[in-house]
């Protein structure tokens, strides 16, 4: 299978099915000297894993996160760091009776028709678990960008039709509900409207957003690899993601240009800054200094208990009801995989940026241009 490592020169690669023997990553170009426990992966791990509320799937895993390798004395080796996650509550006979058939909304065919097999527990790799390597990934990533004064920060911003409002947004609130909504007003009109989704034996949607403060300017290149490009290519690879905008995004397309540009002015330390952000951060595939901030929209989760229509792999017509123990919304759990691969990108872009400029690389030998 190709296509299972993502980066440059921070560079990681996932793998794992949901019902095999585990689940990690390995990490390749993190710089040495970076302070590393496991309980600084454990943290996010704690947020994506199953079991935390009526809301997400029921399955019993600890996802307790072990370093291989990479790691001595509490600090990185600049050596491939190798992380592991064993699974423990696997109930394959739950997906006994899909063998044969397509799921909807699901890549079972999409697999078959790649590959003339595919690993039906679960999903194999198109599984949520496979978020786990990301996740671990982006933790250490994090820790980087920490160094550096760089921060990443997602949080839901609508269930459904419910919406995070401006005026009662509150960052610290995310945390004290079990939808990472800045909202608490909000939080609570979603958790209304899921109950009723489960009561109707359905699933819902929304929207993830994210922002990365104090990345310096001029983070990204200009072509193929700009930065909102990259962080495109890293969200929209993460499953259930059918959408992806950058500071007004859509909206700005129902915009004037004399709205839309933002204006520069000079800080009070001499920077130069922009009195608007509506371009989420980056002009030009480079980022401008501001915070970059963008959305993923989820789709609803594919798994759901009432009957559907589907095929099976003849191409005969049955009706189909899926069993097992699946979440009935992704966001709240995918809320730190979005974060896990803005952290990512940001952590590649921003070593593959020391080398754009010569007074930067001489400087790394006390040398000047």
């Amino acid at each position: 299978m190709a296509g299972s490592t993502y980066g440059n020169i921070f560079k990681i690669t996932t793998w794992g099915e949901s019902h095999g023997k585990g689940i990690g990553v390995v990490i390749d170009g993190c710089p040495s000297g970076i302070p590393l426990c496991e309980e600084d992966i454990q943290k996010f791990l704690d947020r994506r894993k199953p079991g935390q509320s009526k809301f997400t799937t029921q399955r019993q895993e600890g996802d307790r996160v072990e370093i291989l390798s990479g790691v001595f004395e509490g600090k990185t080796t600049g050596t491939p760091i190798s992380l592991a996650v064993m699974n423990q509550d696997q109930r394959s006979r739950d997906y006994s009776n899909i063998s044969e058939v397509y799921r909807p909304g699901h890549a079972d065919y999409t697999f078959d028709a790649k590959y003339g097999f595919r690993d039906y527990r679960g999903g194999g790799r198109s599984s949520g678990r496979e978020t786990i390597g990301r996740v671990a990934a982006g933790a250490v990533a994090v820790k980087l960008l920490e160094l550096l004064g760089v921060t990443v920060c997602a949080y839901t911003k609508a269930i459904g039709p419910v919406q995070v409002a401006e005026e009662r947004f509150c960052l610290d609130e995310m945390w004290n509900n079990r939808l990472y909504m800045p909202d608490a007003e909000a939080a609570l009109e979603a958790e209304k409207y899921l109950e009723d989704m489960m009561a109707q034996m359905d699933s819902a949607g929304g929207v993830v957003e994210c922002v990365i403060h104090n990345l310096p300017a001029g983070i990204g290149e200009p072509v193929f690899d700009k930065l909102d490009a990259n962080l495109a290519r890293a969200v929209m690879s993460i499953g259930a993601v059918k959408g992806f905008e950058l500071g007004d995004g859509f909206a700005a397309a129902q915009s004037k240009g004399s709205v839309n540009n933002d204006g520069f002015a000079a800080g009070d330390d001499g920077r130069i800054e922009k009195r608007t952000n509506h371009a989420g951060g980056t002009l030009g595939g480079i980022s401008d200094g501001s915070n970059i901030v963008f959305r993923a929209a989820f789709k609803p989760t594919p798994s759901i208990a009432r009957r559907q229509e589907t095929v099976n792999r003849e191409g005969c017509e049955v009706p189909i009801e899926i069993k097992g123990r699946h979440d009935p919304i992704i966001v709240p759990r995918a809320v730190v995989v979005v974060e896990a691969m803005a952290a990512l990108t940001a952590a590649d872009m921003l070593l593959t940026g020391m080398t754009s400029r010569m007074d930067r690389i001489a400087g790394f030998f006390g040398r000047e241009i």
